[in-house]
C-alpha cells in the first residue's frame, strides 16, 4: 500500500508541480492520515485508491487553508485539473475555491465530483474508475466533461 501511496503522490505532483506539499510528505501524511481512521479497510486495490485521493486531497487543502491563514508566509501555487479545463488554479484561495467547488458539485452529483477526485486527486485512469464506479466507458468520458466545465464555470464565477 505505502508504494501504491508513492505512486498516486507522484501523479499528484504532476498535476501540480508548485505544490505547497512534497510528494513525501503527502505520502506520509496519507499514510499517517489512513493508518489512524478507525473506518472499514480497504476491500480492493480500487478502494484502497479511492480512500487515498480522498486523504490526499483533504492535505493538500488543509495546507492550503494554513497557507491562506499566514501561518507559514505567503506564496502561490499552480493546479489545473486538465489544461482544457481553461481554469489555472494559481493561489491557495483558488484551491481552496476549487474544494468548495467540488463540494458544491457533490450535492448535486456525487458520481460526477467523485470521479474529479479519483481522477485528479488518486491518478486514476478510466478503466479504474469505470470499475470502481460500476459505470461505463462513455459514461466516465461524458461525465468528465461534464465536471469539468461546470467547475470552470463555478470557478470562473458564471453561476452567481
Amino acid at each position: 500500500m505505502y508504494a501504491e501511496l508513492r505512486r498516486l503522490a507522484a501523479s499528484v505532483k504532476r498535476n501540480d508541480p508548485n505544490s505547497l506539499v512534497s510528494t513525501g510528505t503527502l505520502v506520509h501524511e496519507a499514510w499517517s492520515k489512513l493508518a489512524r481512521s478507525s473506518g472499514e479497510s480497504p476491500q480492493s486495490e480500487l478502494h484502497f485508491k479511492s480512500i487515498a485521493a480522498c486523504a490526499m486531497r483533504q492535505i493538500l487543502k488543509d495546507a492550503a487553508r494554513r497557507q491562506r491563514s499566514g501561518k507559514r508566509g505567503g506564496g502561490n501555487l499552480f493546479i489545473t485539473l486538465d489544461e482544457s479545463i481553461g481554469v489555472p488554479v494559481s493561489s491557495n484561495e483558488d484551491l481552496l475555491q476549487l474544494d468548495a467547488a467540488l463540494d458544491t458539485l457533490a450535492e448535486m452529483s456525487p458520481r460526477q465530483a467523485k470521479l474529479v477526485e479519483l481522477r485528479y486527486y488518486g491518478g486514476l485512469n478510466n478503466s479504474e474508475i469505470e470499475a470502481l464506479l460500476g459505470i461505463g466507458e462513455r459514461t466516465v468520458e461524458r461525465d468528465w466533461r461534464a465536471a469539468r466545465a461546470w467547475l470552470a464555470a463555478e470557478i470562473r464565477g458564471e453561476f452567481r
